[in-house]
């Protein structure tokens, strides 16, 4: 009996190890992959990137030995090869699953900055938009590596438990009560150790930079630990009573709700063209302090307008960006509020301000309107004249995303050129600019590697919006007219130094032009964010601002102007003299610098509390 209980405990102890390899060999896999910033960390902070990581490790092995362990239960009773059989298929499923999340979560970690987690399933609906951001050798290396990493830990695994097996007999009957209770104790891994609190991501965070923390998390621990702790109704940022909250965002914004506007504008209704470029970063905007050779054509337009200088994205994706715009609504750390029907009924909307003032509105696109439930949230905005991807010759489409950028404004123009009912409220969102950056013209900064390809793209949209500000200015509307050009969000692109949160990837660029400013050639260096666009604008047009709770007026020149954005389980407060970067997962901040730390500290955690109980109050 002893040699069949030793067998038994022996095979439960390895299948458990071969997990805890594998998720060590899932994080040399990440480092490996992002070797330049692993080389960056050093031998000590990458050996303890395992060390602290191990404990997420240990625990999602537990998980998934639950049910090899109950299987080896049965080899007391039923020959062992055939429960043999149902342990490798187990393994082979969970190793084939797990292969494609860590190819995954690899991908996405450049351009989310975070593990993997449940954000992924809100693409779900629209496959074909999932692999429209990887280039076909991105696709096709990773499907090799899926396939290989696969196949190579199911042979090991069914190398390993058939050896094993064959030293397991069947047994006796009390051996079931015993590895019963043997099972019942993976409880200690799973909640990693007999301390009261289970084992979370902060217990794995170690260091100061980020990327170090991050390589710890065991991605798949990550995922489903996001999927079954899906929100219960409550606020995960509550900092303060509700009272306090909304106190101290109101004593700040009620000072910056007011400013002279009367010379912005020379007349009072007019008609406003509004381009959201995609992905536009300052980094990249020469006007901006950016590369000065990438946006040249918006570089000698800035000089023309009202250039914004110190304007920020309040949220690093598209479905986050257009209701920070155009509802003047701050984004949710984990979630999009333009993907719930249900919620967006009740936001407001910029589009149905203007039509309430008289204006005819519409809305462009060369894409899928039907991507992160964009068209839903547009009708409920009141909009009902919509070109989108479906307008198009296919031949005129990328590989991925839609219509090319040059034909899309094309369109734009042509529609332009037909006698308009003014006023009139026309958005045009571009696409070239996001991966793969595919275009039919010169990359001017070649293709040689990703960042150059998003230079080169950006280029080519570039050359588009001079080519349609050309066309505006020879129109009969366009004296009587404002265009605003603003990006949707910023970009990773071109790798900046600092935190990769830092206010530095937020930063893009807006533009005012048009024969219906009243002052031109000038730069407004106030803080301000997207969601402040609508309530300026209408305060300008003399329309309804009341709805817009979380809006301020981005001609307010008070020191006291801030700009707040968010990403993944974390967010960024900042005024032109003070910044933090604040973490949700460790609760600290990743980066911190000037005099107003404690104030910035509050009034971004407020802004968070806030802003996500108004997302959770929304039916």
């Amino acid at each position: 009996m002893i040699r069949t209980i030793k067998n038994r405990l022996v095979f439960n102890i390895i299948y458990f190890l071969l997990w805890v390899i594998y998720f060590v060999f899932a994080r040399f896999f990440f480092l490996i992959f992002y070797f330049n910033k692993t080389i960056g960390l050093g031998f000590t902070t990458t050996l303890k990137t395992y060390l602290y990581g191990l404990r997420l490790d240990v625990s999602f092995a537990g998980y998934l030995c639950f049910i090899p362990f109950l299987c080896i239960i049965f080899t007391i009773f039923i020959a062992p090869q055939r429960i043999a059989k149902i342990i490798k298929w187990y393994s082979t499923i969970l190793i084939s699953i797990l292969s494609l999340f860590l190819i995954i979560d690899a991908n996405l970690y450049q351009s989310w900055g975070t593990r993997l987690d449940t954000a992924l399933l809100t693409y779900l609906n629209t496959p074909e938009v999932m692999v429209a951001s990887t280039s076909t050798f991105q696709l096709t290396s990773g499907i090799v590596l899926w396939i290989v990493i696969a196949f190579i830990f199911i042979k090991w695994f069914n190398k390993v438990i058939d050896k094993r097996i064959k030293k397991i007999e069947k047994g006796f009957g009390l051996e079931a009560l015993i590895f019963l209770i043997f099972t019942a104790f993976l409880i200690i891994p799973v909640r990693g150790g007999l301390q009261t609190i289970p084992v979370n991501q902060s217990n794995v965070y170690f260091s100061n930079v980020m990327f170090a923390n991050h390589a710890a998390i065991n991605y798949a621990w990550n995922f489903f630990n996001a999927l079954t702790h899906k929100s219960d109704g409550k606020n995960p940022y509550h900092f303060f009573d509700k009272d306090v909250a909304a106190n101290i965002i109101q004593k700040r914004r009620n000072q910056l709700l007011h400013s002279d506007t009367d010379s912005i504008l020379n007349t009072q209704k007019p008609n406003v063209i509004l381009i959201i470029w995609e992905s536009l970063t300052a980094k990249v905007v020469g006007s901006l302090g950016g590369e000065p050779n990438v946006t040249e054509n918006l570089n000698t337009l800035s000089k023309e307008g009202i250039l914004f200088t110190n304007f920020y994205a309040n949220g690093d994706r598209t479905d986050k960006g257009i209701p920070a715009i155009l509802s003047g609504y701050y984004p949710q750390p984990t979630k999009s509020i333009m993907k719930m029907p249900n919620k967006t009924r009740s936001l407001p909307m910029l589009p149905q301000k203007m039509i309430d003032l008289g204006y005819q509105t519409s809305f462009y696109h060369g894409g899928d309107l039907n991507f992160g439930n964009m068209n839903t949230y547009l009708r409920n905005a009141g909009i009902t004249n919509f070109v989108d991807g479906n307008d198009f010759d296919k031949k005129d489409w990328n590989s991925k995303w839609g219509v090319h950028d040059h034909v899309f404004m094309k369109r734009f123009q042509n529609d332009l050129i037909k006698k308009q009912n003014e006023p009139f409220f026309k958005i045009a969102l571009t696409l070239t600019s996001h991966e793969p950056f595919e275009f039919p013209d010169e990359y001017k900064f070649g293709k040689n590697t990703e960042e150059n390809k998003f230079r080169s793209a950006h280029a080519y949209t570039d050359k588009v919006i001079g080519n349609f500000v050309r066309f505006a200015k020879k129109q009969p509307w366009y004296n009587n007219t404002l265009i605003i050009i603003l990006s949707d969000h910023g970009n990773r692109f071109p790798i900046h130094a600092g935190a990769f949160n830092s206010s530095k990837k937020f930063q893009i660029p807006m533009l005012w032009l048009g024969g219906a400013l009243h002052k031109k050639g000038i730069k407004i260096n106030n803080v301000s964010s997207q969601i402040d666009l609508s309530y300026t604008l209408l305060t300008l047009l003399g329309g309804d601002t009341s709805d817009f709770v979380f809006s301020k007026n981005i001609f307010n020149k008070s020191y006291k102007q801030y700009a707040h954005y968010i990403f993944n389980n974390g967010f960024g407060t900042f005024t032109k003299n003070a910044q933090i970067v604040y973490d949700h997962t460790s609760k600290k901040p990743i980066l911190k610098k000037g005099k107003e730390i404690a104030k910035l500290d509050s009034l971004g955690k407020a802004i968070s509390q806030n802003a996500f109980q108004d997302f959770l109050d929304r039916k």
